[in-house]
């Protein structure tokens, strides 16, 4: 498209050392049922373009949505214009990019069906089909089903000559059944947190089995006992549970920016210091926490960052050990790194690309073991399924978490449904904690569509995984 050279080639005769053009497509869909009503659907695009200058160890940002010359122009003297006024500001403080070589590719996520391609009538029928099924059950008393489709479409372009046709999809189905039984009621939801793929996901998913399996759980659920008051205990914590454990305690703590102190207002900072590197104890032997951009089906696999840095894997906690962070090509260099992971993303045209948390997940266990192997060398503890509350400190170091389904753990065996239960622990004494994760034949991923961060704030999509992993002398208690 003619406006990437036309911005670019402003840029540098205004004097941009660096400067690089998003042309930015956002289209999405969501459609909201509860229980046998539609309440509403929306079809949103958001189209435009952002423009970056980097000048004097500082950057400038500025959008448009106007597609002409004179405006791309202007755009491109208004981040100029940006820039000059940070770098005045930084008092000699300022930025460097980390080096970077020219690229010319294209990425599209892999998929059969295109779910935007799907009639909206084939789509309420199905959503309509699963709520009629949780609501034949005696005691369900509300069913709701959210569908969330989305495609992103970026051609990308900046002035190290790289030249990008980016094209990324994904589908995140999440259904929840609600049940009351005197005076209490409580909800089990399927969300396995979207994924980038195509409708064959969804085909594929047997929502039908698991619209019984939630309102029976919720059934069981609502008439269970709450745990009692809080103790030590052993935990043993399903894939999708870990999602969000570790998205809260180990992905944001290691986001670069936030290590350096810049981001603080929102969530903010980390304890994960850089004198830290190579030597600070994050959690036992059996942690390995990948960072991974190439993920198949990962929400964070886009080919490359909006830095215009390809995808990667590494180490973030290598044999317990903090190894490294999600950085970008402005935060790499604060620590000494002559390179970037690729971890810069915008959520719209409009978003200044910032430090998010990569693909992230806990690498499965070495030896052979299942999980009811695991629950039946657990004499005492709890076993949580699914996400629910969570709370983190400032620093990323306290933080207490809930859960979706809950059952007790006595000599081995599950003996009863629970409710209302909370864990409280910290860093690094959860995950120094770990003592047996299961083998890479339980390893399973679980996305997260609505990471907030920035300000003004924007969204990101990522995914985690693991294996069901067990955390010993925690304390577990009963939530009011």
């Amino acid at each position: 498209m003619k406006y990437l050279d036309l911005a670019l080639n402003s840029a540098e005769k205004l004097g941009a050392e660096y400067a690089d053009i998003r042309i930015h497509k956002t289209t999405a869909q969501r459609i909201y049922l509860r229980n046998l009503s539609l309440k509403n659907t929306s079809n949103q695009v958001v189209d435009g373009y952002g423009i970056r200058i980097f000048k004097n160890g500082a950057w400038g940002f500025a959008h448009s949505n106007v597609y002409s010359d004179a405006a791309v122009l202007a755009t491109v003297k208004k981040a100029m214009q940006t820039a000059e006024l940070s770098a005045s500001a930084n008092k000699g403080r300022g930025l460097r990019l980390a080096p970077e070589r020219s690229y010319i590719a294209e990425y599209e996520t892999p998929l059969c069906i295109d779910p935007l391609s799907v009639s909206l009538k084939e789509k309420v029928d199905l959503m309509m089909e699963v709520n009629r099924m949780m609501l034949n059950y005696e005691g369900i008393r509300q069913a709701v089903f959210f569908l969330l489709m989305q495609k992103d479409e970026k051609l990308f372009a900046s002035t190290l000559g790289t030249r990008l046709d980016i094209k990324t999809s994904f589908i995140d189905p999440m259904v929840i059944a609600t049940a009351v039984h005197e005076g209490d009621s409580q909800s089990r939801t399927f969300d396995e947190g979207g994924r980038a793929t195509g409708w064959e996901w969804v085909l594929d998913l047997e929502l039908m089995e698991k619209a019984k399996q939630i309102a029976e759980e919720a059934l069981i659920k609502v008439k269970a006992d709450p745990l009692g008051p809080e103790q030590r205990r052993s935990l043993i914590l399903d894939p999708n549970h870990l999602g969000l454990t570790m998205h809260e305690s180990v992905g944001h703590p290691t986001e670069l920016d936030r290590v350096l102190g810049w981001e603080a207002d929102y969530a903010g900072i980390s304890f994960a210091t850089p004198e830290k590197l190579k030597n600070y104890r994050y959690g036992s032997e059996l942690i390995n926490f990948m960072g991974d951009n190439t993920l198949d089906e990962g929400l964070a696999t886009a080919g490359f960052d909006d830095d215009g840095v390809p995808g990667q894997k590494w180490h973030i906690v290598k044999d317990g050990i903090l190894n490294e962070y999600g950085s970008t090509r402005d935060t790499a260099l604060e620590i000494g790194l002559n390179y970037s992971r690729g971890c810069n993303r915008a959520t719209y045209y409009y978003n200044q690309p910032i430090n998010r948390i990569p693909n992230l997940y806990l690498m499965p266990g070495t030896k052979a073991l299942t999980p009811a192997e695991l629950i039946a060398d657990t004499e005492d503890g709890v076993y949580i399924q699914g996400r629910g509350s969570f709370s983190i400190d400032q620093h990323r170091v306290n933080f207490q978490f809930g859960g979706d389904f809950f059952w007790e753990i006595k000599n081995g065996k599950l003996i009863r449904p629970l409710k209302k239960v909370l864990y409280k622990s910290c860093n690094p004494e959860f995950w120094n904690s770990c003592d047996a994760i299961c083998d890479e034949r339980f390893w399973r991923p679980f996305g997260v569509v609505n990471c907030g961060k920035g300000q003004p704030s924007q969204t990101a999509r990522m995914t985690h995984g693991s294996a069901p992993a067990r955390f010993r002398n925690i304390r577990v208690g009963g939530s009011q």
